[in-house]
């Protein structure tokens, strides 16, 4: 497939799974959109061009492993498993209600879920224990995992991050979803964390930056990721913007963490629907 159509097909699937999101978190009037938006299009091309993955097999032991460390977004994780075919989509209309699988953050329960999700700065150890276990294993397998930009004020990323460096850990590859935006303000309001790029190459790693909606940015940036083999991991800064593709979402630390009313949620779709995926970015 020529780049261009793979592109398109890749921005399209983006824009049909934010569509799932929003109907996801409105039936459920419980959930988190903002950061699910900002992340949707990387995780996209993560599923639909890198990891290597069977929905068939999901415990095939030589898999690329997958890390939501930001586990509140887990509408943006389940809309793509659903879509690869983990689980029924039907279990979409079950999000966060009792006795359903799919609660508000990852349970290793669900097919295709790598990791429990939710506890901020936990996700990235775990990565770099997979990513460890893995090499000792000798598995032919990268583990990449996403974090958040207000999760980076965890001191844990940065324990984590001086340890994958220190053992070389060129499998592990992260995520920076940097949308800009946490629970209650802008992130640079609330605890600057700077110039993130400078400070992760300082640590040892590989850094890529990309604007984190630009699917030809992040396709280029994950392919160069998994083929670099230089014993140091490697980290793609990925610029968004935190609700991207709901205007009166975008940047709005409001819809962290709040589902869309009646008239909220009919202007989203319709403006998810007038997406011209051509010129999205």
């Amino acid at each position: 497939m020529a780049k261009r159509e793979l592109v398109l097909g890749l921005k399209q699937k983006a824009k049909e799974l934010r569509k799932e999101i929003i109907s996801m978190i409105y039936n459920a009037q419980s959930g988190h959109p903002g950061g699910s938006l900002s992340a949707i299009d990387v995780l996209v091309g993560l599923y639909y061009h890198k990891l290597r993955i069977d929905p068939k097999n999901p415990l095939w032991q030589d898999r690329d492993r997958f890390i939501l460390s930001k586990g509140h977004c887990s509408p943006a994780l389940y809309a793509v498993l659903a879509d690869k075919g983990y689980f029924q989509k039907s279990e979409l209309n079950g999000y966060r209600k009792m006795g359903r699988m799919l609660q508000g953050h990852p349970e290793l329960s669900t097919l295709g879920v790598d990791f429990a999700g939710g506890a901020l700065g936990q996700g990235i150890c775990f990565a770099l224990g997979i990513a460890l276990a893995c090499r000792l294993d000798k598995r032919n397998c990268n583990v990449y995992a996403m974090i958040g930009d207000g999760e980076a004020q965890e001191g844990a990323v940065w324990e984590a991050s001086m340890a994958a460096a220190f053992y070389k850990l060129d499998n592990l590859i992260a995520v920076l979803d940097k949308n800009q935006v946490q629970q209650t303000g802008k992130t640079k309001e609330i605890m600057d964390i700077g110039n993130v790029s400078l400070k992760w190459k300082a640590f040892g790693w590989n850094v890529i930056d990309i604007n984190g909606h630009d699917m030809s940015q992040i396709v280029k940036a994950l392919d160069k990721a998994s083929k670099t083999k230089n014993k140091k991991p490697t980290i793609i800064v990925s610029n968004t913007i935190k609700g991207k593709g709901v205007s009166f979402m975008e940047l709005n630390y409001k819809f962290h963490g709040k589902a869309p009313n009646d008239e909220e949620y009919k202007k989203a779709m319709e403006e998810i629907e007038k997406i011209d995926v051509k010129k999205f970015k």
